[in-house]
């Protein structure tokens, strides 16, 4: 195989649960700005940053409720 194509799938890998991980941190709410910027730094860490948010920081937020109930009366 092709050393460039097994690079470029392992980078594309990592990319994408890196992005996975900051998402997952913007759509949780950690209890205040500067632990969420905390979490949110660690996803950014090359090649471990997302593990290791998935390891300790994953449950650690709760996930925000988009959809708020309406008072419509």
């Amino acid at each position: 195989m092709d050393t460039f194509a097994v690079v470029a799938g392992t980078a594309a890998v990592f990319w994408a649960l890196t992005v996975l991980a900051i998402i997952d941190v913007l759509l949780k709410d950690f209890g205040s700005t500067r632990t969420k910027a905390i979490w949110g730094a660690t996803a950014l860490i090359p090649f471990v940053g997302w593990l290791i948010y998935l390891l300790f920081g994953f449950r650690k937020g709760v996930k925000k409720n988009r959809m708020e109930p309406s008072n419509k009366d």
